[in-house]
């Protein structure tokens, strides 16, 4: 766990780096106004048509397929596992971020939901009302200080910053059952990641849809969701400012 943590501490020092070198800067009295930071709008606007494609031909037949052959029970179940083994890499970003009870509470749901839950596929941790746990590397680095940067599209991905596309690499190689050799669940660590995004893409379909469908500009709608959202998660935003996609009519926006 200590050399995790030093590696995890030497990735931290490098992407703040990068975040600094590599990232134009928004103007100060631009950000004062709450303008969004989007340099590279052009860019993005182009990943996100590719991203639409993908799914319009790819991930959203799938996803329809997935839910309509897998019963809903299965489909939380999967989830569930996906969410499970993410709870230690939770544990050391909540480290990282000088937050012992957060990382307790996280390995305290993972311990539970392992043994008691079938190895992840249930949630008991929720039924004896433990605390949920869920942070990230990007959290880390809005703990140590490093400004969210600029917004980006990520192919595949989708919205992000800067900042945030940082810490979805690094949050690859934080995950403690990604050290341990001889271990089957790193290799079922981004398989159960695809199959949990085909369910709730699957179960959200028509909200997403009109997202991304409906909406006049997709990509303005999706940008001011995701970094409402995203700033509501990091305590940057009061709860009224939180949107869910999953409740929001964009028809004829």
């Amino acid at each position: 766990m200590i050399a995790l943590l030093k590696k995890s501490a030497t990735a931290l020092v490098l992407s703040t780096a990068v975040l600094t070198s590599a990232c134009a800067t928004q103007d100060p009295a631009a950000k004062a106004a709450g303008e969004i930071f989007d340099p590279y709008e052009n860019t993005n606007r182009s990943v996100h048509q590719f991203n639409k494609g993908l799914d319009r031909y790819a991930f959203r037949p799938a996803s329809k397929g997935y839910v309509a052959v897998v019963p809903p029970d299965m489909v939380t179940a999967f989830g569930n596992f996906a969410e499970n083994l993410s709870k230690p890499g939770d544990a050391v970003n909540y480290l990282l971020q000088g937050n012992i009870k957060g990382a307790g509470q996280a390995l305290g749901r993972f311990a539970v939901n392992t043994v008691l839950g079938i190895g992840g596929l249930g949630d008991p941790a929720s039924d004896f009302k433990m605390a949920e746990a869920r942070t990230d590397f990007g959290e880390t680095l809005h703990v140590w200080g490093a400004g969210e940067g600029a917004y980006v599209e990520l192919p595949a991905y989708g919205p992000s910053t800067t900042r945030d596309a940082v810490g979805i690499v690094v949050d690859f190689f934080t995950n403690p059952l990604s050290q341990l050799e001889n271990n089957p669940a790193e290799d079922l660590q981004i398989p159960a990641e695809v199959v949990d995004q085909l369910g709730n893409r699957g179960t959200y379909s028509d909200t997403i849809d009109s997202i991304l469908y409906e909406s006049a500009d997709s990509y303005a709608q999706g940008r001011q969701i995701y970094l409402q959202n995203r700033r509501f998660e990091l305590g940057q935003e009061d709860a009224g400012s939180e949107i869910d996609p999953f409740e929001l009519d964009t028809g004829g926006f």
